[in-house]
């Protein structure tokens, strides 16, 4: 039983929660909750060990490394204030965009720049649950394995083909595995979503919220919008994202 917060392993699973750094170095990261632990577990992602609050945890104890942490100890490293009583830490993955297969209608999401772990979280969120094949973070500025991006997730990032590449790389995957590739720059030659064939090989990149996607992309692409009725012009990053997969979901299926 773990009791003090001066033991070594509680300080070091703070410093995974809160240094990226520190993290990247390590090769690990932590993972708090019940069903993100399962999902962690489901798709072979190795664990290193589990620290689990006993008048807390309601769940099966899983197999490996067990350290019993009392509840104050739990407070302090429950980085999300949830009452789930596990928190797990494991191995990272190193996933590289040539490893990635494409089907001959796979639907890829493209983000560039993003920078906020929520909106990650919740853009994986939408692509596992509309059955796209891949994300690609182009130029990001986001760990994956940031604990916000786990949590906003629900544990998304598990079972997903997440990859992060420069824009060149990005492009040039795209373009020699023959992906229309399809941009959100707003301009006169933009066309609705729902006329877009996601059928065929697709590929949607979307930029940052505060200046769309850069200058790199122009030209890259056909300009594809979202039809709106109202007097705003633009959605949040992550509503876009939901409803770009929701239609190439439905297109797919009809």
């Amino acid at each position: 039983m773990i009791e003090s917060f001066q033991n070594e392993k509680i300080k070091n699973i703070t410093k995974l929660i809160t240094d990226n750094r520190f993290r990247k170095k390590s090769g690990v990261f932590v993972v708090e909750g019940q069903q993100e632990n399962e999902r962690a577990l489901k798709f072979d992602f190795e664990a290193v060990e589990f620290f689990i609050c006993e008048t807390i945890f309601k769940g099966q104890t899983p197999e490996g490394k067990i350290h019993f942490v009392n509840d104050k100890v739990y407070e302090k490293i429950a980085y999300r204030g949830s009452s789930e009583g596990i928190i797990g830490v494991y191995k990272a993955k190193e996933n590289h965009l040539n490893t990635f297969k494409p089907k001959e209608n796979s639907t890829v999401i493209i983000v560039e720049g993003v920078e906020k772990p929520g909106n990650l979280g919740a853009i994986l969120r939408s692509c596992e649950a509309f059955g796209i094949d891949a994300l690609i973070v182009a130029d990001g500025k986001t760990d994956f394995y940031n604990p916000n991006v786990i949590r906003s997730s629900v544990g998304c990032l598990f079972g997903m083909e997440i990859f992060q590449a420069e824009n060149e790389e990005t492009l040039e995957f795209l373009r020699k595995n023959s992906f229309n590739i399809y941009t959100t720059i707003m301009d006169e030659t933009a066309e609705d979503l729902y006329k877009r064939d996601f059928k065929q090989k697709s590929a949607v990149l979307f930029g940052t919220e505060h200046s769309g996607l850069s200058d790199f992309w122009i030209g890259k692409g056909k300009n594809t919008l979202i039809p709106m009725s109202g007097s705003i012009d633009s959605l949040n990053l992550s509503n876009a994202v939901a409803i770009t997969c929701y239609e190439t979901l439905k297109q797919k299926k009809g």
